[in-house]
């Protein structure tokens, strides 16, 4: 198994954000990570990618106990995570932002860009583009283009689409088909659930950072169920 969270905990003083979350991903697989605002998907992936530490439980990760284990050690094992906030240097160009991910991601195999400016032509275009201006949707476009330069085992999405124009998602949609298409399993923070179910294969549903629904995400995108514990008007044992 790729990614597996046991049992994992993440508090905020004492404050918990995640209770006892537990799910597994392996290649071939996408899962998506349901939840309204607030019910702590950010918390979770955050603290599976080292951010965060964890008040409790275990992750492993390609076979490796990770559960202590620094963000940078585990981006080195091959877990990418692409933050809600995109953590671009603003004054690199779109190439040298590739190129520097590139040198990292050389131990896996990747010597070039082609397929990233294949997925994104946006960026072949504004390659010689300072990061921080472009729009919102093409700094999206880069963050995520970075994450694949490293040749992640494990490609961890948190909210890729929030705040973005409707021909923008269309595109990163198509491109993120295409990712998990190729073997690139992805862990995708969501909330809207038509927009996980084109990408997923299997989903965890989390309110109020516990696990309340989980399952194949074909079940989950027509269940009125899920959709109202998604919405917090209703309960079910998971």
């Amino acid at each position: 198994m790729l990614l597996e969270v046991t049992d994992m905990s993440v508090s905020y003083d004492r404050v918990a954000a995640v209770r006892h979350l537990s799910f597994s991903a392996d290649f071939g697989c996408s899962l998506a990570l349901l939840g309204a605002n607030g019910a702590g998907k950010t918390s979770a992936v955050e603290a599976i990618a080292g951010l965060l530490p964890k008040s409790g439980g275990q992750v492993r990760f390609d076979g490796r106990d990770m559960t202590r284990a620094p963000a940078d050690a585990i981006a080195r094992a091959g877990l990418a995570l692409v933050p809600q906030w995109r953590d671009l240097f603003p004054t690199f160009t779109v190439e040298a932002t590739l190129q520097a991910a590139l040198r990292s991601g050389r131990e896996r195999g990747r010597r070039h860009l082609d397929d990233i400016y294949d997925l994104f032509p946006r960026l072949r275009e504004r390659r010689h583009q300072i990061a921080g201006t472009l729009s919102g949707g093409e700094q999206q476009m880069l963050a995520i283009g970075r994450a694949l330069a490293t040749e992640p085992l494990l490609l961890v999405l948190d909210e890729p689409t929030a705040g973005l124009a409707v021909g923008i998602v269309r595109d990163l949609m198509r491109a993120l088909a295409r990712i998990a298409d190729r073997g690139t399993p992805i862990v995708l923070v969501e909330q809207n659930i038509e927009m996980a179910a084109a990408l997923a294969t299997e989903c965890v549903v989390l309110a109020a950072g516990e696990t309340v629904w989980r399952g194949p995400m074909q079940t989950a995108g027509r269940s009125e169920q899920v959709r109202q514990l998604y919405f917090g008007t209703s309960e079910v044992t998971p």
